[in-house]
Formats: structure tokens, sequence, C-alpha cells
């Protein structure tokens, strides 16, 4: 039964969002005719500034040192640079994509960015702090509604069957209720918390990264008991089974809907590999943040606006894995999105996303 929920709710986003594409941008061709939009959905991993403008006590990253390395100021992502949308984004000769709330943000046909730090896919993970994945929805609708009055029903009808839709999701779901003491994990069964952690999510073209080792992050360390040196394993089940179910919705939505393709991003394998042989990559430092307190500099103290003023930061950002106890450094996201876009299929999944990105 609760696998059912759960592809059930899974299946219900997927629907909405080709049930948005079917129905149907001032005649602009050159804007949309040569070039696939990137829609992206999802949490801190993927905020490109949503977060700025809503009321957010510890969820953003508008301030120094975020965004030191690229942009040479904060622009709200939780990074020292750039985010793998931002790589992916180059990669298909697209400009970066601006957050959904940034003010005089109007322009669509490239696509638009609606994840928000802290998200899940469950209103209640962060509710009333963040912009949960149902309300990232409504607002793609409302962005849907844009096109087709600006550029008609038949050529918005093609631009969203072009689009690919990026999304990074779950993590806060698992992360959460450890954070606030929260039974909700041991109220249901592993398999049932996942029928209702992933909810509504899908499309035609589609790239998932699947939830990442995120026991082995930094914030995640400093749950075990001090002088261990392990990752906090009570989350490696949720997110074993997170992943699995995952891969075999999207091999069913593939086989029931025409049309759909998918990536799976193998963030786990990938990044596992990345805390354990920070060297095969070009980093030092696998298991300590750049940025942060505590052991690990696991405590998410990065700039000292989150209610630990005291912090350490790296004197070589590029020399490690995690920049803060919980987010990759640009440099590591350049090494997922790199993997995503060109990977083998041991990577991705069926396509990667070079070949999503074609039409």
């Amino acid at each position: 039964m609760a696998k059912l929920n759960f592809c059930l709710s899974i299946f219900v986003f997927c629907m909405s969002l080709f049930n948005i594409q079917t129905k149907g941008f001032v005649e602009r061709p050159w804007l949309y005719k040569h070039h696939a939009a990137l829609f992206i959905f999802g949490d801190s991993l993927f905020d490109a500034g949503n977060n700025n403008y809503i009321n957010t006590t510890n969820g953003k990253a508008n301030f120094w040192p975020y965004g030191e390395t690229f942009f040479h100021y904060p622009t709200g992502r939780f990074c020292d640079g750039r985010l793998v949308p931002d790589f992916i984004a180059e990669y298909a000769k697209l400009p970066f994509i601006p957050p959904y709330l940034q003010p005089g943000n109007k322009l669509f046909i490239y696509g638009v960015n609606f994840a928000s730090g802290g998200a899940g896919a469950l209103v209640e993970t962060g509710k009333g702090s963040v912009i949960d994945l149902q309300t990232q929805l409504g607002y793609f609708k409302n962005v849907s509604r844009v096109l087709r009055e600006e550029l008609g029903d038949a050529k918005a009808e093609a631009l969203l069957s072009r689009a690919v839709y990026l999304f990074s999701v779950g993590t806060n779901d698992y992360a959460f209720p450890f954070e606030t003491n929260s039974s909700v994990l041991y109220t249901y069964s592993v398999e049932q918390y996942v029928g209702q952690e992933i909810y509504e999510v899908g499309g035609r073209k589609f790239g998932f990264p699947n939830l990442g080792p995120i026991e082995c992050a930094p914030f995640s360390r400093t749950m075990v008991p001090a002088g261990e040196n392990k990752c906090f394993e009570p989350f490696t089940p949720y997110v074993e089974l997170h992943n699995i179910e995952i891969s075999k919705l999207f091999q069913e939505l593939q086989s029931d809907l025409k049309g759909v393709k998918y990536s799976i991003l193998d963030f786990r394998a990938v990044g596992q590999d990345l805390i354990n042989y920070p060297s095969k990559y070009g980093f030092k430092e696998g298991k300590v943040a750049c940025c942060g307190s505590g052991p690990y500099r696991g405590i998410l103290s990065c700039g000292g606006r989150r209610g630990v003023r005291e912090f350490y930061l790296c004197d070589n950002v590029s020399d490690y894995v995690f920049f803060d106890s919980v987010h990759p450094t640009e440099r590591t996201n350049e090494v997922l999105a790199h993997l995503a876009w060109s990977g083998e299929p041991n990577v991705t999944g069926p396509y990667n996303l070079a070949a999503l990105f074609e039409f």
C-alpha cells in the first residue's frame, strides 16, 4: 500500500506538468525555437536566490562568504559560486536561470528557477519558512499561463514540451525530523514515509538527481557520538529506499506516458566517491567543510548569521568537497554537473542531460 501511495503521489505531479504542457508565447520565434528551456524545482542545492525574497530566518545565503568564488557577491545561492543548474544552463547555451521571485523577472522563455532552500516534498518540512514543492508547482502554473498569453497556446505548448525539468528534493524531508526531534520518521514504516516524501514530481523530460550520501555530510557527522569517525547511519535506509523507488517510478512513467524521457543522476555514488576519495577529483578534503564551526565544521554557522556568530573559513575553497556543513563547493557542483550532462548510463540512467536538451 505504501508503494502504491508513493507511485500515485508522484504520478499526480507528473500529470500536472504533463497536462500543463498539453494545454497548449507576441511572436518571438528566435527566442525559443533553438533552445530547450530549463525549469528548476527543489531545495537549497538548486536555489538561485528565491529565499532572498521570503520571510525566513535561517534559510538564506545572501551574505558573505557565499558567492565569493564566481559572482564575488552573495546571490542567495548556498555555495561559494555556481550551482549544478548554473553549469547545466551553460552547457545548454542558456543564460543563468533567474529565481522566480526576483523582482523584474518577466522573461520566462529560457526557464525559471523555483527552488527554495530548506524546502521538501512534504508541506510540513520547514513549514512557514520555505517554498514547498506544491507551491513551486503553483508558481510554474502561473508561468505557463503567462507564456500562453504572450506566445499563444501552440507556441507555448511547443516550448513547454521541449523544456527540461530539473529537480532536487528529498534531503530536507529526511533531515528535518531528526533536526527537530519529530517522530514522523518513526510513526510510519520506511516505505510509508517514502510514499509521502516525494509528492507530485514529474513531466516529459526530467533530470532528477537521486539523494546523495547525506548521512556523510559534515552536519550529519555532528549527530554521531564524539570520537566516532563515521556517518550518521539512521539516514541510510530512508535514502537508499528513496533512490530505489525513484528509479522504479520513472521506469513506469516512461512506459505509461508517451514521450517521457528521464535522467536519474547518480549523485549518491558520485558523492560517496568524492567524500571517500577526494584526490581522485583533485580535492584535498572530502569530510570537513570549508566554512562552519564545530566537528567537521558541521554546524551551519558559515557567515555568522544563523545564531552562531563565530565560524572558520578555509584558505583555499577549491580544495574542499563541501563549502558549508551541507552544501557542495562550486568545484564539486561542476563535477556533478559535468557527469550529469555527459555521463554514461551507469551515472545518468537511460539519458544524460545533454540528450534531454536535444530536440
